[in-house]
């Protein structure tokens, strides 16, 4: 953010200031810069507020940042599934870059190794390591990344499974758990929370890739963009969209999973010197229980065409809008 306004409003109470106190004391017959004389008054510099980079600029990523199935899908391979229409490439298109000047090496399914090793894609052909595509001359990265190391759409599933098979115990009779999911992760293998050891796992390895893109791209400035919240603050306004499928109990564990993810990434992110995006705060009210037209991420059921429990283009769009009013200060 630009201080220049903090230092024009320092720099008017100083003159007011001086202003006063001349009127209070009257004139003086010492000359200037004497001990009893006044003294000259010394402008205040005014930062220079950092210029918006021109690129180049790379994005890494995985699913959120590809633009999973978002039409038109462009790039190789192609079971990168990358959007042409993306975040990364409207923030390109925004500030101005050519072809040349932009790289989008997202790719769907990324995890954290998959930035310094070739990653095998589901839909066929190997993506290269994304961390290859920066060199000295990049000036600006975004790096969008995370979910998968910590398992954030494996505990959706197995809060889904969870709760149905609560929901089968409650056909013979057993009173249906608060928050089933919950209990599962809290019990199994004797560990208080198996989803934030992996959070925390992630983010060792996504330290260690912030280092390296600071080592390959030392002038580069990196973004380090959150992931939009999938669910509400209000769970019950997910009933119309979801069913009672899952407990309001465990649909407020997985907004406390994605926020521990969140928290992560900003940690991580001050920790290397990099920007946090939050994409948390201005997806709020557009989350997959939202309705058709204003949500950015596709419920379980999608609408046709588009991945579900992931960014649609209005997501891009909003996603777009966070990293470019941090990337212009």
């Amino acid at each position: 953010m630009s201080t220049r306004p903090t230092a024009v409003l320092v720099a008017g109470l100083s003159a007011l200031l001086l202003a006063a106190c001349s009127s209070a004391g009257g004139s003086s017959d010492a000359p200037a810069g004497s001990p009893d004389g006044p003294h000259p008054v010394r402008a205040t510099p005014t930062p220079t507020p950092t210029p918006t980079p021109t690129g180049p600029y790379v994005a890494l990523g995985d699913s959120y940042t590809a633009g999973l199935k978002i039409s038109p899908q462009v790039g190789e391979p192609k079971g990168c599934a990358r959007s042409a229409v993306n975040y990364p490439s409207l923030v390109a298109k925004a500030l101005g870059l050519a072809d040349g000047r932009f790289k989008d090496v997202s790719c769907s399914g990324a995890r954290t190794g998959d930035l310094t090793g070739s990653q095998q894609t589901d839909g066929g052909g190997a993506n290269p390591p994304q961390l290859d595509a920066l060199s000295p001359a990049t000036r600006l990265v975004t790096v969008g990344i995370g979910g998968n190391d910590a398992g954030f759409m494996e505990v959706v599933g197995e809060c889904a499974k969870e709760n149905l098979a609560d929901a089968v115990k409650s056909l013979i009779g057993s009173d249906r758990a608060a928050a089933p999911c919950r209990e599962h992760y809290a019990s199994a293998g004797g560990a208080a929370d198996q989803v934030q050891r992996k959070v925390d796992a992630a983010g060792e390895r996504l330290g260690q890739v912030l280092q390296e893109v600071k080592r390959r791209s030392p002038q580069a400035r990196v973004y380090v963009v959150g992931y939009p919240v999938l669910l509400p603050a209000d769970p019950a306004s997910c009933v119309p969209v979801l069913g009672r499928t899952v407990s309001e109990g465990d649909l407020g564990f997985l907004a406390e999973k994605e926020q521990q993810l969140n928290a992560m990434l900003k940690r991580r992110a001050e920790t290397a010197g990099a920007v946090f995006v939050d994409a948390a705060a201005p997806s709020v009210g557009h989350d997959m229980c939202a309705g058709e037209a204003v949500r950015w991420v596709e419920p379980p059921f999608p609408a046709p065409g588009l991945a579900a429990i992931h960014p649609n283009a209005r997501g891009q769009e909003g996603v777009a809008a966070a990293v470019l009013k941090a990337v212009r200060g």
